[in-house]
């Protein structure tokens, strides 16, 4: 009788230890989530801040080209109010767009294109870009390891209880949007 209690307990023991495992991993990942979230959000502050300047650097040459600053100001804008991934993936193509409708200004001005502020400013934009593909990349993963766990039995037991839900991916709407603008200036 004793061995049958022991092993009743020990089975216990052993569930409420792997339900304790399981949880701890799904505490993890979600944390993680949101820490990689956060560092897209860094990467598109950055890219964010950087892009009036290079809008004022392109304007002092190109003062009669309005319509194109106003689009860019509008869709950094709309960028910079999106809150779900979705959302922002949405705003980040678009303004991936009008950014190439700023590059296609500059390229009409070869004084600009020599101009040192401006190439500095696009050599910053290619490196935060670079870094937000490496951040998005890295979120998507989290993403995906955090939806399986959720949407695995067992496991799916354990998320349905304490509120651990599916997140959704960073993703493009066009997957040309997804990489950083080209600049070829030709001298």
């Amino acid at each position: 009788m004793r061995w049958l209690i022991v092993i009743v307990l020990g089975s216990i023991a052993g569930a409420v230890a792997w339900g304790v495992s399981l949880y701890n991993r799904m505490v993890g990942l979600d944390n993680a989530c949101e820490g990689a979230w956060s560092d897209i959000d860094v990467q598109l502050k950055r890219r964010y801040d950087l892009i009036p300047n290079l809008v004022e650097t392109v304007k002092g040459y190109a003062a009669h080209e309005q319509s194109t600053f106003d689009q860019v100001t509008r869709a950094r804008s709309q960028a910079m109010q999106a809150g779900t991934p979705a959302e922002s993936a949405k705003a980040e193509g678009n303004l991936t767009n009008v950014l190439k409708s700023l590059f296609a200004v500059a390229e009409a001005y070869p004084e600009l294109k020599a101009n040192q502020n401006f190439l500095s400013l696009l050599t910053e934009l290619s490196n935060i870009e670079d870094a937000l593909q490496n951040a998005r990349r890295y979120y998507n993963a989290l993403v995906r390891d955090l939806n399986t766990q959720v949407e695995s039995f067992p496991a799916s037991l354990i998320a349905g209880t304490f509120g651990f839900g599916k997140r959704d991916y960073f993703e493009l709407d066009d997957a040309a949007e997804g990489r950083a603008p080209q600049v070829r200036f030709t001298a």
